[in-house]
């Protein structure tokens, strides 16, 4: 017994300096005159290039060590202290890649150290549009003794101006009445746009428009890379054969990270706004025909969930979903989650910790708990659901919002623990129980509207969710046309037909049903 005490007092000694490594931050005070409330971050890199903050939400194992802590009437004339007892990633094994021992987060050495305080409530995440954070800090550390690094937030992340337009390119922005109204503040819907060749000299020519969503937190301004001198998009894009249509590419950034861009408890009617705001602004600005039947849904990944969810919430509004490899379109495989009969998210049936990505081989990359620790560290008040990253985004729009006006957790923070209660709202957006309870109304309207294609080896196991949604369709009545398609031994990509194809496809259910 006395060993045991001594033990453990020994560890409470070493756990006491471990928890003395403070790194105090101060504000430029200009560039935040007003207290503000937010996550202040701390990162620690081996290297100064790129910049410790650019890692922040990286799930690899010896990615830079993340500390974190909520901020409170943080601002000018202010200092807060962030020590390494605070949350953290990555845990155990080895953070920073080379963990020395149990008792500390890291090794002696040089690093390099950045501080972020994220507090933009309209765009969630840390690079978001005036956050603040501090120039790179060359320090040495030593975990056995104590000590504190003084930074200062004095740099400001731009604010989210429109860029110039270009010859095919250009760019919205609408004050949404809708999300304003749910939110009780102006909030903006941004997107850009991708306007077919000779659109300029063809004045009364009127075009269908694609509804391109991108993968998780795409933001409006990924078009811009479309049309660079070199890009392959460029050169299908200017060609004599290529249908010409309009593409609208909305933004993927919101409150609680991506809205998916459907109406939810927590985001608000980002899917009517979508389709009675943004849409009819563009059709009507950029000379679209407007109607349901010239509306198209393209994308992967989120944006190929969003686009099957779209097409499947108003199915009379849009002529076609096409995706590639979609977020869960079954919770009953929600990657590996059973969210309605699994207990834990975080351990399976077995015991064993469970995967959340892998490689093409099947060789294990990140596990359920270690993702969602990743985003407690990130998130406001040390839990996921305020992340703005994958997880907390997913939590935000599926789930319902809990008595504190939060986002209600499907699971535990720290044990993963499912709340089934909570399970029972996610049934709303569950895709294929949609379709399945809904078909004998549903099944006519979706007639040959639904494509989708996955990888069997997806990395996120996404293919596990469509072969459950293809199990239905395949023996629906009426036959839902479209197509389901699979790639042996591919993992997680994007649709595998050119531009062109994609486009003819789009063009053949228009000319099929134009009235």
């Amino acid at each position: 017994m006395k060993l045991c005490r001594a033990i453990t007092l020994l560890l409470c000694t070493a756990l006491s300096a471990f928890a003395q490594e403070r790194f105090e931050v101060g504000v430029n005070a200009p560039l935040l005159p007003h207290r503000e409330k937010g996550r202040l971050l701390i990162v620690l890199s081996r290297e100064g290039t790129p910049e410790p903050r650019m890692a922040i939400g990286k799930t690899e194992i010896a990615s830079a060590c993340v500390f974190a802590r909520d901020a409170g009437n943080f601002g000018a004339g202010s200092t807060l202290a962030v020590t390494t007892s605070d949350e953290y990633y990555p845990h155990d094994p080895l953070p920073c890649g080379e963990r020395k021992s149990a008792l500390h987060p890291f090794p002696r050495g040089e690093y390099y150290v950045q501080a972020v305080f994220d507090f933009n409530r309209d765009i969630r995440g840390p690079g978001s549009p005036g956050n603040l954070y501090s120039r790179v800090k060359k320090v040495f550390i030593d975990p056995e003794k104590r000590g504190s690094v003084h930074l200062e937030l004095s740099l400001c992340v731009p604010p989210d101006d429109l860029p110039p337009d270009g010859e095919y390119v250009k760019f919205v922005r609408v004050r949404s009445r809708l999300l304003s109204d749910f939110h009780g503040r102006p909030i903006y819907l941004r997107a850009g746009i991708l306007l077919p060749r000779d659109f300029d000299r063809e004045p009364s020519r009127r075009y269908p428009i694609v509804i391109s969503t991108g993968g998780f937190g795409g933001a409006y301004d990924r078009v811009r890379n479309s049309m660079e001198a070199n890009s392959r998009l460029r050169k299908a894009w200017l060609a004599d054969s290529l249908p010409r249509m309009v593409f609208l590419f909305p933004d993927g950034r919101g409150p609680f990270g991506d809205p998916y861009q459907v109406n939810s408890d927590n985001n608000g009617p980002y899917g009517d706004a979508l389709l009675t705001e943004l849409i009819p602004y563009v059709e009507n600005r950029f000379r679209a025909i407007g109607t349901p039947d010239a509306r198209f849904l393209q994308g992967g990944s989120t944006g190929g969930w969003v686009s099957l969810a779209l097409q499947v919430f108003y199915p009379d509004s849009f002529n076609g979903a096409w995706a590639g490899s979609p977020d869960g379109v079954d919770f009953r495989a929600f990657q590996l989650v059973d969210i309605y009969s699994d207990s834990n998210a975080f351990v399976n049936a077995s015991g064993f910790e469970r995967p959340a990505s892998r490689r093409v081989n099947g060789d294990v990359v990140t596990t359920m708990r270690h993702e969602v620790q990743v985003e407690n560290v990130t998130g406001n008040g040390d839990s996921y659901t305020l992340s703005g990253g994958q997880w907390g985004s997913w939590n935000a729009v599926y789930g319902p919002r809990g008595a504190d006006g939060k986002p209600a957790p499907l699971w535990d923070r720290k044990t993963g623990r499912i709340d089934h209660a909570v399970a029972e709202h996610w049934k709303k957006y569950d895709l294929r129980m949609i379709l399945e309870a809904n078909w004998k109304t549903l099944g006519p309207r979706l007639k040959d509207k639904l494509h989708i294609w996955v990888g069997d080896a997806d990395d996120y196991f996404l293919n596990n969710g469509v072969h459950l949604l293809d199990n239905f369709l395949s023996r629906a009545h009426p036959a839902p046309g479209g197509y389901i398609r699979y790639g042996p031994g591919k993992g997680h990509t994007g649709m595998p037909i050119s531009t062109y194809d994609l486009l003819k496809e789009m063009q053949d259910n228009y000319e099929r049903t134009a009235r």
